[in-house]
């Protein structure tokens, strides 16, 4: 595989409508919202829907869902010590690691595990390449309700339990926007190579494919456009904020309350050198 030799940063623009895309387990579930009201995604929750795009895209990852394993082991722990067996340095720990799992390489990870005989283990810090933000909404979102009973019993006995109450709450309509980049230094340490580059193009690109669930109904959620720049050196022609900041979004003149895409007026700034690839989602 080609080592990476450009530094790249990459938004994504994603729609929500009628879907929860990030509950939050503290707030009985509701969609996630700054204190302005904007919406949020968290950057574990794109993370781990990457994570599982590259897994369906055929490769190896090391932090899989329990409902995802493909491999026979049932932790972290077993998986890494059922894996690399074979290392005279933390060093070399890393480097089979990074070779082994693709979002190891990508977004690093803390090895900490102990030994079988309880006593020694390893602890391996690898720092990925890959930073993801976590995601905003471009304007504030409204959440809506929705009242449910159960429709089937769950406990032994003759008595239907329907009346047990529960609520489903969803983001009527959302703009957000995520940021990334990669960091070519790092990226050389891990040995993330061009062609992982491409990998997680295509993984952001098809961000919600299997993604389907009771929160997230199907074509609920769906990534717009990913845009892609790739600088002419190592370091970067310009500041990853300011790359990120040459798209701009605002509402359209006489809309108070986006209900859709075509809502927003997306302008680029021109960044001389620098143009992005932009890519539909799907």
């Amino acid at each position: 595989m080609s080592n990476l030799q450009n530094k790249i940063d990459f938004t994504v623009l994603i729609k929500v409508a009628n879907a929860n895309p990030n509950g939050d387990p503290l707030n009985g579930n509701r969609p996630r919202t700054s204190y302005a009201g904007q919406g949020e995604i968290s950057d574990v929750c794109l993370k781990r829907k990457i994570r599982n795009r590259l897994q369906d895209m055929g490769e190896a990852v090391f932090v899989q869902s329990s409902d995802r394993s493909n491999d026979g082991f049932t932790s972290l722990s077993e998986r890494a010590s059922g894996n690399i067996v074979d290392y005279k340095s933390n060093e070399e720990y890393a480097k089979k690691a990074c070779e082994k799992w693709i979002d190891v390489r990508t977004f690093g990870q803390v090895f900490a595990f102990k030994g079988k005989d309880k006593k020694d283990g390893v602890s391996v810090p690898v720092r990925g390449p890959v930073s993801i933000h976590q995601a905003l909404s471009c304007s504030p979102v409204d959440i809506n309700t929705m009242q449910i009973t159960k429709s089937v019993n769950s406990e032994p006995g003759e008595k239907k339990g329907s009346d047990t109450m529960g609520t489903k709450h969803f983001v009527e309509f959302g703009l957000y926007r995520m940021k990334g980049s990669i960091n070519v230094q790092l990226a050389e340490k891990t040995g993330f190579s061009e062609e992982d580059a491409e990998l997680l193009k295509e993984a952001l690109r098809t961000l919600f494919i299997n993604d389907a669930s009771s929160a997230r109904p199907d074509g609920s959620m769906e990534v717009v456009s990913v845009y892609w720049w790739r600088h002419n050196n190592k370091i970067g022609q310009y500041s990853a904020a300011k790359v990120h900041d040459s798209i701009k979004i605002t509402l359209k003149e006489g809309v108070l309350i986006p209900a859709s895409v075509e809502d927003y007026e997306i302008r680029i700034e021109n960044l001389p050198g620098l143009e992005p690839e932009i890519i539909a989602g799907i």
